[in-house]
Formats: C-alpha cells, sequence, structure tokens
C-alpha cells in the first residue's frame, strides 16, 4: 500500500511522460489484447453466471489483469532509487573506495551505476528495461519481477481460454467430406444466439491472441527465470559480470588472492528476503548494505577501482570466431541464446569471422563491447559498440610476457 501511495504523489505524475514510448506501448497493448480478447471468449466458452465454475474463471482472469498491471505501473512510477545528488559517505575517508560521477556531482554509492538514459546514478542497478522504460533497480526489483511472474501466468490462463472457446465454436461448425473439411462459420453454436457472435472475425482475433500469449509467456519467462537466479545470489546482472571480471584478473596476473562476492549472505532464503518483503518496501536504504563474512561495504568497489586502473581487465579482449548477422534473436545460436536476448535498446553488431572485440559488460549468453575497426587497440577511436552472442567470440590469447601485475598488485602479492 505504501509503495502504491508513491505512485499516485503530485511530483510523479511528470512520470506519466514514460508512457510515450514504444516499450510501454507495445507492453501495455500486449496486456489490452490478451486481457480484453480473453474476457470476451469467456462469456462463449463459460459463461460466468450460470456455473460457480464460470464466475471463478471469470473474477480469476480479472484479478490477473489487475495485478499485472498493478505491478508493471509499480515497477515504472515507483522507479528504481536514484542516488541523491551530490551524496557523499559520512565518513570522509570512505570516499577513496568510492568513484565519483561527475554528472550527478556525486559519489557512487556501492552497487549504484550511473544509467545513461535515466541520467542519473541509479541504486544496485540491474539494468534499464524499455519494456517500462525505467531503470530495474534497488526499490522497483520486486515489482519488477512479480511483474515477469505475473504475466507468463495469467497467458497460461488466457492461453487455456482461447484454446477452448475455439474448439467449442467450432465443434458443430465442422463437416467432413471425402477429401475436404469445411467450417461454416455462419453457423450458430446454440439456440438463442450467443451474445457475442463468433465469426470469422472473432476467430481471428482469437487466433492472433493466443500466438502473443503463447509468445509472452515464453519470453517473460525466460526472463523471470534470469531474474530469480541473480536474486537467490543477491546479485545484479552488472554484479556478476564484475565477478567475472575479477577473476579474470586474478588468473591473469596469477595473483594469490580469492574475490569473495560481498553481498552474497550464503543463504539462498536470506538473499531472497532482501529483494521481497511483505510491506512491499525492499530492506535498507539503497546506500548501505548487509555484507558476508570476511568482506567489508566497498569490498566490489574496490575491485572496481582495480578493474577501472587495469585498461586490460577494463575490456576484455575477444576474438570472433563464428560469424553473426546482428539479429536481434537469432535462431542459429542456440535456444539459450534466442530467449535470453537483451531487452535494451542498444544494438546488435554484426561479426565475421577473424575480427577483434572489447567486452566491457556481459550476460551469461550474450556480450556488450566495442568492435575494432583499425589497428590499434586499446586507443583505437574507430569502433561500433553493440551486443553479440557469446558463443561466437573466444578471448583473445596473451603473450606470455605481459602477464604482469600493476605496480600496486605486485605490492599486494
Amino acid at each position: 500500500m505504501g509503495m502504491f501511495c508513491s505512485v499516485i504523489k503530485f511530483e510523479n505524475l511528470q512520470e506519466l511522460k514514460r508512457l510515450c514510448h514504444w516499450g510501454p506501448l507495445i507492453a501495455l497493448g500486449v496486456i489490452a489484447i490478451c486481457s480484453t480478447v480473453a474476457m470476451i471468449d469467456s462469456v462463449l466458452w463459460y459463461w460466468p453466471l450460470h456455473t460457480t465454475g464460470g464466475s471463478v474463471n471469470f473474477i480469476m482472469l480479472i484479478n490477473w489483469t489487475i495485478m499485472i498491471l498493478y505491478n508493471y505501473f509499480n515497477a515504472m512510477f515507483v522507479g528504481p532509487g536514484f542516488v541523491p545528488l551530490g551524496w557523499k559517505p559520512e565518513n570522509s575517508q570512505d570516499s577513496m573506495y568510492l568513484q565519483y560521477c561527475k554528472v550527478c556531482q556525486a559519489y557512487k554509492a556501492p552497487r549504484s551505476h550511473h544509467c545513461r538514459k535515466c541520467n542519473r546514478c541509479v541504486m544496485k542497478m540491474d539494468h534499464h528495461c524499455p519494456w517500462i522504460n525505467n531503470c530495474c533497480g534497488y526499490r522497483n526489483h520486486a515489482s519488477f519481477t512479480l511483474f515477469l511472474l505475473l504475466a507468463p501466468l495469467g497467458c497460461i490462463h488466457a492461453a487455456c481460454i482461447f484454446t477452448m472457446t475455439m474448439y467449442t465454436q467450432l465443434y458443430n461448425r465442422l463437416s467432413f467430406g471425402w477429401n475436404t473439411v469445411k467450417i461454416d462459420m455462419s453457423a450458430a453454436r446454440r439456440d438463442p444466439l450467443p451474445i457475442v457472435p463468433f465469426g470469422l472475425a472473432a476467430f481471428a482475433a482469437t487466433l492472433f491472441a493466443l500466438g502473443l500469449a503463447i509468445g509472452t509467456t515464453i519470453a517473460v519467462g525466460m526472463l523471470f527465470f534470469i531474474q530469480m537466479k541473480i536474486i537467490l545470489r543477491n546479485k545484479t546482472s552488472i554484479e556478476s559480470w564484475i565477478e567475472e571480471k575479477a577473476k579474470d584478473r586474478i588468473q591473469y596476473y596469477q595473483l594469490d588472492e580469492v574475490f569473495l562476492f560481498p553481498y552474497d549472505l550464503g543463504s539462498r532464503w536470506k538473499n531472497f528476503k532482501q529483494v521481497f518483503t511483505w510491506s512491499g518496501v525492499p530492506e535498507g536504504d539503497g546506500l548501505e548494505w548487509p555484507i558476508r563474512a570476511g568482506c567489508h561495504q566497498y569490498s566490489l568497489t574496490i575491485e572496481q577501482l582495480k578493474q577501472k586502473a587495469d585498461k586490460r581487465v577494463r575490456s576484455v579482449r575477444y576474438k570472433v570466431i563464428e560469424d553473426y548477422s546482428g539479429a536481434c534473436c537469432p535462431v542459429n545460436k542456440g535456444i539459450k541464446t534466442f530467449f535470453t536476448s537483451p531487452c535494451t535498446e542498444e544494438p546488435r553488431i554484426r561479426l565475421q569471422k577473424g575480427e577483434l572485440i572489447l567486452a566491457t559488460r556481459g550476460l551469461r549468453y550474450w556480450l556488450y563491447g566495442d568492435k575494432i575497426l583499425d589497428d590499434s587497440f586499446i586507443e583505437g577511436v574507430s569502433r561500433i559498440r553493440g551486443w553479440f552472442p557469446r558463443k561466437c567470440v573466444e578471448k583473445f590469447p596473451c603473450d606470455a610476457e605481459t602477464h604482469q601485475a600493476p605496480e600496486g598488485e605486485k605490492k599486494n602479492r
């Protein structure tokens, strides 16, 4: 209830402009089509006023729509939570462990990152989602994940209604010949005529809505699975990439150290409660976080500073081993690559075998980085930036002579 009140405050009315974007328009359009057609088809298949089952079916359908829209608008309008402009740690000495954002004129709190779309530093930023036209982060992570859960469940219910409606409406309209099967869409299913006539247009609309429901169930269901994996580890997609680069740095320089992710509390239930609470408000203030034993509040930010100082680790070098056309959801790169395509407005880049790539961040099956178009590696300026499948590249081999740690790392060994 507290999160709902924050939606209707006057100062948040300006957030309504987030609706004027292709992502929310498509998402709300799919919800509207599936819900409307499902309610109409429910009248044809299982009239809600005749039986208890029909009433329960109709009420559940309305309930799915309300809960989906509630969590969707919460994720969009409540937002992820932003680091206050001009923020700095209470202990001035802690600022040495933090990065400074010149745009926000503030230090980046632990787990926060600057979003170029929102133009603010976002608390516990996971990613910028075009479907809600906002970032997914500290405050709206729970609402966003619940939306990813409820949308497939509602679509499964709607798909069942679409299937049963088409079956029951077409059952008495089929006529079989020796070599043909005919459907008479003008034939009445019962006498008296149904409240909503099921003609050719209604059949086409139901079939189209069924396709949307099945596609949404698969696509959004995969996103829910990915989100739950990182929530149970108390990570974000950005932090997973930082951890991967940390392990790469340690292996590259052969350092005698082990990187421990500081925010994994060691229990999936404890990690789960960091996002989901009965009150709907996540734990903490978004600036300080509970940590595991052996780490401290700035363990991850210190690792980020090390990676920022090391040009080699900041961008991991890859060589293209398999051509890629630049398709948004490539069907020839594996089913997992197809269904885990990043939900972002950032472009894909076309790859050809033998090209060099500088990857700056990534997901399990996708990487984001720059394709080098000239001979220079680190200092090159001619680049194309975007996403590409991880299976199309491999880490570029390095000379053994270059495996030397920076001065700061040597002292720590």
